[in-house]
């Protein structure tokens, strides 16, 4: 068998382009909210802390108070996790991991909010503002779990939510107990994948739309990165211990998982785009193991 491609090289990812009319219209009303806020809360994916951030989000808050919420830290790696964490707070950002759907370490949200904003309380305190409500921002770009974070600070299940990127719209307010109340605003993504990993990444994490992606494309080079990274997960999954995963590219491996799992069609052909759909899904459902895509010293 031929060596795989290399997963890193930008050259071998899909290019991705996807920007909805609504992406402009909100960088405008998040420019507009921001005297209305406190603090800004950055929600990102935990599996890819750099791709699923906005580039330009620290020019568009102009340097408003900032806490991260590494959401659906319960899929990622927490050995990379806690790295990325301390990466943040080396930036002088409080970060804090989260899993919005069950609610683990959302505890830790307010006190996030009240360190980055500490000299400001101590101000309004020293005011006679005792107890003044505390308003923060909830920004993300789509699928990162915005509304799944509001519902659970809100325990009454208030915002939009749904397994499919941009389905908030419009800006809300939510009161998340007494002295807190949050802002939420439509998913944010930059006008063009100028880095195409990014934009692969994304895809892998669902935050693109599948149908704007080749997905057998996209499997194969999901697999490729779990071969070099995450080899003995991908092994375990598919049932793959006999073979040296180095020797073979993305595509031939997503051909052999179709097999085992008896995906053919008439003929005897192995149906490669059933089997991209089930590697995408278990992926993105955390079956094949606890999985982060990037670390801090691509950040570097």
């Amino acid at each position: 068998m031929n060596k795989k491609q290399n997963y890193r090289k930008e050259e071998n990812a899909q290019s991705i382009q996807w920007f909805p009319g609504h992406m402009t219209r909100t960088r405008r009303r998040i420019e507009k909210c921001l005297p209305l806020v406190d603090a800004v809360a950055e929600v990102i994916d935990a599996r890819i802390p750099l791709s699923s951030r906005n580039p330009v989000l620290g020019s568009i808050i102009k340097g408003k108070p900032r806490v991260v919420l590494l959401n659906k830290c319960d899929m990622a790696d927490p050995d990379k996790t806690s790295r990325w964490i301390q990466w943040f707070r080396g930036k002088g950002i409080p970060a804090v991991a989260v899993d919005c759907k069950s609610g683990r370490g959302l505890n830790g949200f307010i006190p996030a909010v009240q360190e980055v904003l500490k000299d400001k309380i101590e101000i309004w305190r020293s005011k006679g503002m005792v107890g003044r409500v505390i308003r923060v921002m909830i920004v993300g770009v789509p699928n990162v779990g915005k509304s799944s974070l509001i519902n659970r600070l809100c325990k009454g299940g208030k915002a939009d939510v749904a397994d499919r990127p941009g389905v908030t719209r419009q800006n809300r307010w939510f009161t998340i107990g007494k002295g807190f109340e949050l802002l939420d605003t439509p998913g944010v993504l930059w006008p063009k994948f100028e880095d195409k990993l990014v934009g692969e990444k994304l895809a892998f994490t669902g935050a693109v739309k599948d149908d704007v992606v080749d997905t057998e494309h996209l499997a194969s080079r999901l697999l490729e990165f779990l071969s070099e990274e995450y080899p003995k997960e991908l092994k375990a999954r598919y049932k793959l211990d006999e073979i040296d995963l180095s020797e073979y590219q993305g595509y031939e491996l997503l051909e052999m998982i179709g097999k085992k799992r008896g995906m053919l069609v008439s003929g005897g052909e192995i149906n490669t785009e059933r089997a991209s759909i089930a590697v995408l899904d278990e992926f993105r459902g955390a079956v094949i193991g606890r999985i982060t895509l990037e670390t801090p010293r691509e950040a570097e």
